[in-house]
């Protein structure tokens, strides 16, 4: 009995045992299910936030980015092009494919699958702005296309990269073949031809847009050559739309290059495309003194292109200041009328300066005047060219450097 009494003891004792293990093993699972349910609620609230996080975020993006409206065969949206598809024409961004550094970043050269040459400017993704002009960029390029404005073919705003793909100019910048890079010198004709090619382009982007287009950057760097030297304007960065109808001015803050800016927009911040007429002009006088447009390493009265050059054709002496390789190859009227055209542009004021349509039509006349046959007077045809005239020049420049360098 005390036996069965303890083996009964013994069974209520397990009984009791196992209701308490039951117990804890519910309490547990019941913890566990309550804590999964908790875990997926806030699972699903996470995930709802960073779906809804994703969604501000791609609308953010999506702002930057301006959809072209001509196809490519790189994307079905325009004008975008795959990262991974620029990254195999440049061979990964190699450094020793750069053509150019500038304010935006760095141009590469690349080509694309199909065998076309491109350059690829890589923008900086922290710079606000390269933003600004990476939008502008392509907003300006896609509404018009040109024979004197360079072409966009493509852009990439994957990964927050700013990429811009231009067509390839294979001559480079206008800069780099009047002097500091060793190229040979061009002709006057070619110099004249490149000058009306720009022309064009800056009359185009004035006149034939539903808006006003200012370029606000015309410089030697951003007039670009192709394998037959014809002139393309470039970098539209900085570009903005002109004045409404009941305006005569744009109030803005000053961008541009120094040697190159409007000296009325630079002290009143007001903006017209006299502004391209006046930067304009001093490249024409870059063209023809084949110098740069501020060099500190000339005397203090040759500092500035243009005021130095003024000074010489106030005086009807600007044969003097001419690129050396030049002497003897300039017809006297030729170089007259174009000496007119540089100093209108020049013009202290904008109202008193030319619009680029005159501009236009008188290099075309500079270059008429060049190419003039005289009947009858083959010597008159070989001999009237300007430096004979002017045996004063100096004519030991480095053509490379500063061919005019003749003090006032």
């Amino acid at each position: 009995m005390n036996n069965s009494e303890g083996s009964l003891s013994a069974a209520d004792s397990v009984i009791i045992l196992s209701d308490s293990s039951s117990k804890k093993n519910v309490g547990v699972i019941v913890g566990v299910s309550i804590g999964a349910f908790i875990s997926v609620v806030l699972a699903g609230i996470l995930f709802v936030l960073y779906r809804k996080r994703r969604r501000l975020d791609y609308q953010k993006q999506s702002k930057t980015r301006i959809p072209l409206s001509m196809g490519s065969k790189y994307s079905n949206n325009g004008y975008r092009i795959p990262f991974l598809a620029l990254q195999e024409a440049t061979n990964n961004f190699d450094e020793s494919w750069v053509i150019g550094i500038g304010g935006f970043g760095k141009v590469y050269k690349g080509v694309l699958s199909d065998g076309t040459k491109v350059a690829v400017k890589k923008g900086n993704p922290q710079s606000q702005q390269g933003l600004a002009e990476f939008q502008t960029e392509i907003e300006m390029l896609s509404q018009f296309r040109h024979r004197h404005l360079v072409s966009l073919i493509g852009y990439c705003d994957e990964k927050n990269e700013m990429i811009l793909v231009y067509e390839y100019m294979e001559n480079g910048t206008l800069k780099s073949h009047l002097y500091g890079s060793g190229l040979p010198s061009m002709s006057w004709k070619e110099r004249l031809e490149i000058c009306i090619g720009a022309a064009r382009g800056l009359h185009y982007l004035h006149t034939g847009y539903t808006k006003v287009i200012i370029h606000r950057d015309v410089k030697s760097a951003n007039i670009l050559l192709d394998e037959n030297l014809i002139a393309k304007v470039a970098d539209f960065g900085l570009s903005k739309t002109g004045p409404e109808i009941d305006q005569t001015h744009v109030s803005t803050a000053v961008k541009g290059s120094f040697g190159y800016l409007d000296p009325e927009y630079f002290w009143r911040q007001q903006l017209t495309e006299k502004s391209d007429v006046y930067s304009f002009g001093v490249v024409l006088f870059e063209v023809l003194c084949a110098r740069s447009v501020l060099d500190s390493s000339l005397s203090e009265e040759m500092l500035y292109l243009a005021e130095w050059a003024m000074k010489w054709q106030k005086r009807g002496q600007l044969d003097q200041i001419i690129d050396t390789t030049l002497v003897g190859k300039i017809r006297p009227d030729s170089l007259k009328k174009f000496g007119e055209i540089a100093e209108k542009c020049l013009a202290d004021s904008g109202v008193d300066r030319p619009s680029m349509g005159d501009v236009l039509w008188n290099l075309e006349y500079a270059l008429q005047l060049q190419e003039r046959v005289i009947d009858g007077d083959p010597k008159e045809n070989k001999s009237n060219l300007i430096g004979e005239l002017s045996p004063q020049v100096n004519n030991s420049g480095d053509s490379n450097t500063s061919n005019s360098a003749v003090p006032v």
